[in-house]
């Protein structure tokens, strides 16, 4: 099962063999540690649930320390639900490591963007903004007319001023460019969501 948790490090450059300069992200991913497995005639569906990372006991309620007082206690927890199966291999307690992968697994990968706040319409959706001459002082930023004189109301999906970023982004079309079992890196092609210490879920393009 090709399916990993980690965490964003930073963004480097890597030149591949041809000599090509590609932009990377670095990423510390795993080991995770299968917490359980989900079955169709137990649960309804077919999933594995992981941990990840490393967390307080004080700081994890009573009923998932009770869960997990076999393997540990976990910072994430994680579901993944496969598309072509292979669940039937796994329990409880086996871990899973950047030797999932191998550079030039086809891979898509999840994480919440960084967070921009209130935003106006110029920032969030690529308004022009009004005209700089004939007298507009004050409307350069601003979104203009939002055709609101037919319904006499505010169309719900208007592109408004409003809060930016902190969404769930997948990016599709990545490529593993290098792994690191010892220090537990992998080599990302492109740019990721989120900040450093995002967590980030990696998946097989086609899993």
């Amino acid at each position: 099962m090709k399916f990993l948790l980690a965490t964003k490090q930073e963004m480097t450059q890597y030149f591949s063999e041809d000599g090509k300069c590609i932009a990377a992200t670095l990423l510390s991913a795993g080991p995770i540690t299968v917490t359980e497995v989900r079955t169709k005639e137990r649960d309804g569906y077919e999933a594995v649930q992981f941990g990840f990372g490393t967390q307080l006991p004080k700081r994890v309620n009573k009923p998932q320390l009770g869960a997990l007082k076999e393997l540990g206690v976990f910072r994430f927890m994680r579901e993944f639900r496969p598309k072509t199966g292979g669940t039937e291999s796994l329990k409880a307690g086996d871990k899973i490591t950047v030797e999932a992968f191998t550079p030039g697994d086809d891979i898509e990968v999840s994480g919440i963007s960084k967070g921009k706040g209130f935003q106006g319409v110029v920032k969030r959706h690529g308004f022009h903004g009004g005209p700089r001459s004939h007298g507009q002082k004050h409307s350069e930023r601003e979104p203009g007319s939002i055709g609101a004189t037919g319904p006499q109301r505010v169309v719900p999906g208007t592109r408004m001023a409003g809060r930016m970023g902190s969404d769930r982004v997948t990016i599709k079309g990545l490529k593993v460019l290098a792994i690191d079992p010892t220090n537990n890196l992998l080599l990302v092609s492109g740019a990721i969501p989120g900040r450093r210490g995002t967590l980030i879920e990696i998946k097989a393009a086609l899993s």
